[in-house]
């Protein structure tokens, strides 16, 4: 017997909710019920196109859906959690979970409470590319160190985050999700106008590993960029162009007086190439209706998340006083 549609609610229609608005479109067991957004002219148009409701009141709107999708500026993520966590089964957060940890631990007793399933919007776990270099991590004999870079211009819609919380947090959601709970955080960067435009961190985890976490909103060029030293090989993963590259050391003796040679061995990993918020939305309406949950980033991971996002913040304004 085939599940009943999922009915979602978005609020939020800039630029990443549109994208999330192409993609709920698509999916057959979803049913967009609503939008909302604080441009009502700009929501009742795309409301019309999709067939949705322009919603003013969001509350009174989730008591006809089951899930909200919530693409609105960081610093209204807080209070629509506490208003909504109380009014549907799921919510999904984009990144980060809220404008501060202070603010995520505020409305935990509301998800608790209410057993309010929320994902947060870390899209990189569902990159291809990222699924692909797990296994590898998971194959190698030992995972020494892992180096993540991130790096953007700084649009002119980002206005109300630093670069921790608008960049660096995918990173850091990775490296938890990879190496694990983090013991010891150190981090150095750049301020302007009081907020974070560069930022390096060096992160030690419980299991002994290293991630070396760099974001810049000052770079020209854009990268995402994930490299792994594990004791039998180098890995290099490109998270754009969804390649992973796996280089590995051999050393053959060809005998007399010791000599031998040394030469490097490289493999190209297969990795799929469907659409990373495809697959990130497709687990959270899955998981609102009784699905796996497992993996998922939870309202868990987002605190984490922020745990470190602060411990990183309060190293980069110490080492710039």
């Amino acid at each position: 017997m085939s599940k009943q549609p999922v009915r979602v609610g978005l609020i939020g229609l800039g630029q990443m909710g549109r994208n999330h608005l192409r993609i709920l479109g698509m999916l057959k067991n979803v049913d967009l019920v609503f939008v909302h957004d604080t441009n009502r002219e700009h929501c009742q148009t795309l409301a019309a196109q999709h067939g949705a409701i322009a919603a003013q009141d969001v509350a009174a709107a989730a008591a006809s859906v089951n899930a909200i999708v919530i693409c609105a500026p960081t610093m209204t993520h807080a209070a629509y959690i506490r208003q909504l966590g109380p009014l549907v089964k799921g919510l999904f957060v984009e990144k980060p979970l809220a404008h501060s940890l202070e603010a995520a631990q505020a409305v935990a007793d509301v998800v608790h409470t209410h057993g309010t399933f929320v994902q947060v919007g870390f899209i990189e776990r569902f990159n291809p590319a990222v699924i692909g270099l797990q296994r590898v991590m998971q194959d190698a004999k030992q995972v020494i160190n892992v180096d993540f870079t991130r790096t953007n211009r700084l649009s002119s819609r980002i206005t109300d985050v630093d670069v921790i919380m608008d960049l660096m947090v995918h990173d850091l959601d990775l490296a938890l999700y990879l190496n694990g709970p983090v013991r010891h955080v150190e981090a150095h960067g750049v301020v302007r106008d009081g907020l974070i435009e560069f930022a390096s961190a060096m992160l030690t985890h419980e299991n002994g590993c290293f991630s070396r976490v760099q974001a810049s909103r000052i770079t020209e060029k854009k990268i995402r960029l994930i490299q792994a030293t594990c004791n039998d090989c180098f890995v290099d993963c490109d998270l754009l162009r969804k390649e992973i590259i796996i280089s590995r050391q051999s050393i053959t003796n060809q005998g007399g007086a010791g000599s031998y040679s040394i030469s490097s061995q490289q493999d190209s990993v297969v990795v799929g190439q469907q659409e990373a918020l495809l697959s990130e939305l497709q687990a959270f309406v899955q998981a609102v209706q009784g699905g796996e949950r497992h993996g998922l980033p939870d309202f868990a991971a987002g605190i984490a998340s922020l745990e470190v996002s602060e411990a990183i913040r309060g190293a980069v304004f110490r080492s710039c006083a």
